[in-house]
């Protein structure tokens, strides 16, 4: 398994990603088909997080070649959050479980320190149970709980805010 920054060249297998590892989660903000991912989009984006210097992507890769999990941290815009990242991840459901997710967090633990970032921050739903154990394992706290914050099989769902200083 390596861990690497994204590149222009991943497009493709990213635009293949995102799809299969929504589908497969019932916790990920955009549901299973209700986006149109384009390798053209994947790349744009790509290469706008490249330019960023608080931004990136950190992608799993398997043996060979296939990208089986991302963690993307989005720097904040202005100079009294540019210290701060975003975070998002997702791994293909047959990977979960396997360290990836504790590696993709150890890769961007090291991006982050070489990058000035000080602050990591993310939201996950209150019941999904292995991605709150794995914010925690990684040393994030809860800040707060976001009521009804999504709406998610007919029902509306908490979010706790979490957040790790670096």
């Amino acid at each position: 398994m390596i861990i690497r920054e994204i590149m222009a060249s991943d497009a493709e297998k990213f635009a293949k990603l995102t799809p299969q590892v929504e589908a497969s989660s019932e916790y990920m903000l955009w549901e299973a088909g209700e986006r149109n991912v384009q390798v053209e989009q994947q790349l744009k984006m790509i290469k706008r997080i490249e330019q960023k210097e608080n931004s990136t992507i950190l992608v799993a890769e398997k043996d060979n070649n296939k990208l089986v999990g991302f963690l993307m941290a989005v720097g904040g815009n202005a100079k009294r959050n540019k210290h701060s990242a975003y975070i998002v991840i997702g791994i293909l459901k047959d990977y979960r479980g396997k360290g990836i997710g504790t590696n993709l967090f150890e890769g961007l633990e090291q991006w982050a320190f070489n990058h000035n970032i000080h602050r990591l921050e993310l939201t996950v739903v209150t019941r999904n149970k292995a991605g709150l154990s794995l914010y925690k394992k990684m040393g994030f706290e809860i800040e707060g709980t976001k009521r009804h914050s999504l709406f998610i099989d007919g029902e509306f769902v908490d979010e706790y805010d979490m957040s790790k200083l670096l």
